[in-house]
């Protein structure tokens, strides 16, 4: 795609990974799923192909996320996976690019030194890192410059990072490892205990998408699904309604509603008086939730609001940031010393 290097901004996500380029905008977007044969250790598929085979393969090859709440858990994989997905980018490109990767707020420098390692196998010349709630903000274009309190929800796969910024900084920030893979966890436990049957994640995620809320709809919507019946072990369709969704969803919802009134409670009353004038932005996949802004409107008694894309804000973050790349600082950031010498 691109003969001379460019510089790549990425959103390395528990579900997905968004890869933007410099003047092209992001030109990737796959799911963070890796397939391999265990025999072998050959990888067989990366991204769609691969999330397609979830719970659907035989013996000897697995399908799984290498990323858990926001963070790598398996390494060697995770390198594997992102080798593959810049190398569909770069096909022919002579110089390895510079990236600038997005991290959760809760990261450790020891995880911050595994991203870096990680990108570095994958193709990197240099590596950047960049707070998810920035990346978040930039990607929303929020005006940050002024030193004047802006707040970001980014709720994501595996985590929900939480900042307060200001002055191309980040004042306050925290994340919960609850977002929407939770959300879909919550889902399958509660239909596993409602209905007697099990359901994969694939159908978990299905479901909430359709139907999911955290608050009532105008109108109560159903769904038919099919799943494995727990005395059985047959096959089993059964109907569930948005009401019974929202029910199994309450309680994730109401962890992240807590950790933004956490944020909020440390925050200087300065920039708090703000944030109630600017408003509460709400970015990534799990933002999306039917009710999710009502409900922290409701919560926080200040004005809640979708960011345009809110997906992709993350990546298009990564991508802005990369004006600045020539003055960032490589390795590690030490989000985890900084957050206690905050406190």
């Amino acid at each position: 795609m691109f003969i001379f290097s460019k510089d790549l901004g990425i959103d390395l996500g528990t579900s997905n990974v968004l890869i933007y380029a410099a003047g092209k905008g992001v030109v990737l977007r796959e799911p963070a799923v890796i397939a391999l044969d265990k025999n072998t250790g050959k990888v067989l598929q990366v991204g769609a192909a691969a999330r397609n085979m979830l719970g659907r393969t035989p013996g000897n090859v697995v399908a799984i996320h290498p990323l858990q709440d926001g963070v790598i858990s398996d390494y060697e994989l995770t390198a594997q996976m992102l080798t593959e997905m810049i190398r569909r980018v770069m096909k022919h490109a002579v110089v390895k690019p510079r990236m600038i990767v997005s991290v959760p707020s809760s990261i450790t420098e020891v995880e911050e030194r595994a991203v870096i390692q990680a990108a570095m196998e994958a193709g990197a010349r240099r590596v950047y890192l960049i707070e998810a709630p920035l990346a978040a903000a930039l990607g929303a274009q929020l005006d940050i410059n002024a030193p004047e309190g802006r707040m970001v929800v980014d709720i994501g796969g595996g985590t929900t990072d939480i900042g307060v910024l200001t002055m191309n900084g980040v004042a306050q920030s925290s994340s919960v490892k609850v977002a929407g893979m939770e959300f879909d966890e919550a889902i399958i436990k509660y239909v596993r205990r409602h209905f007697g049957v099990v359901i994969g994640k694939n159908t978990a995620e299905e479901i909430k998408l359709s139907i999911g809320c955290v608050l009532p709809r105008p109108e109560t919507q159903t769904m038919t699904v099919k799943g494995r019946d727990l005395k059985t072990g047959l096959a089993r369709e059964f109907t569930v309604s948005s009401e019974e969704i929202m029910e199994a969803l309450k309680r994730p919802a109401r962890q992240i509603t807590d950790k933004v009134l956490d944020v909020l409670e440390q925050t200087t009353p300065e920039l708090v008086a703000d944030i109630s004038k600017n408003g509460i932005v709400l970015t990534g996949g799990g933002s999306q939730i039917y009710g999710m802004n009502a409900l922290l409107q409701e919560r926080t008694e200040m004005k809640c609001m979708l960011a345009d894309d809110a997906d992709s804000c993350v990546a298009y973050g990564c991508g802005r940031s990369l004006a600045w790349i020539n003055h960032m600082q490589e390795d590690t950031i030490n989000i985890a010393r900084r957050r206690l010498l905050r406190e």
